[in-house]
C-alpha cells in the first residue's frame, strides 16, 4: 500500500474503461484511488438509462454526483432521483443499484469500503420504478 496516492484531473495516466458484466447499457469507469487498503475510489460515467447491477458493499458506499441526473434504488422499492451536488451514503450490506435517467447522463465519484458483491441485473421493467 502506498503512503500517499494522488489522482489528478490532468494526470496523463488517466484511463477510462468501458464497464460490462456488472453494468447495463453504456458506462465507463476510471479507477482513481487503487492502492488504499480496503477502499476504492472510482469515477463512473453512465450514458442515458445505463446502470449498475444490484450490488452491495461490505463497508458501505458514498456516491458524490458530479454531473447529470440519475436514480438510486433499494430492494424495498425505494427509488430516489439524484443530481449534481448530491452526496449519497448506502450502509454496509444494503443491496442497491444506481444509474442515469433515460433522458440524461450521470457522472459520480464512488467511494466503496471493503469488498463489493455483484448480484443480478436490474430488469428494465424495474429500473427507476417506485414500488
Amino acid at each position: 500500500m502506498a503512503d500517499l496516492q494522488v489522482s489528478g484531473l490532468h494526470d496523463p495516466k488517466r484511463v477510462w474503461v468501458k464497464r460490462s458484466g456488472t453494468f447495463t447499457g453504456d458506462a465507463w469507469g476510471e479507477p482513481r484511488i487503487t492502492e488504499a487498503e480496503n477502499v476504492g475510489v472510482n469515477t463512473v460515467q453512465f450514458g442515458p438509462n445505463s446502470r449498475t447491477y444490484w450490488h452491495r458493499h461490505e463497508g458501505g458506499q458514498i456516491l458524490v454526483v458530479v454531473a447529470g441526473r440519475g436514480v438510486i434504488g433499494l430492494r424495498d422499492g425505494t427509488v430516489i432521483e439524484i443530481q449534481a451536488g448530491d452526496v449519497i451514503h448506502t450502509a454496509p450490506g444494503v443491496d442497491h443499484y444506481h444509474g442515469a435517467l433515460s433522458d440524461s447522463f450521470l457522472m459520480h465519484e464512488a467511494i466503496s469500503i471493503g469488498d463489493t458483491e455483484w448480484l443480478e441485473e436490474v430488469a428494465d421493467a424495474d429500473y427507476g420504478n417506485k414500488k
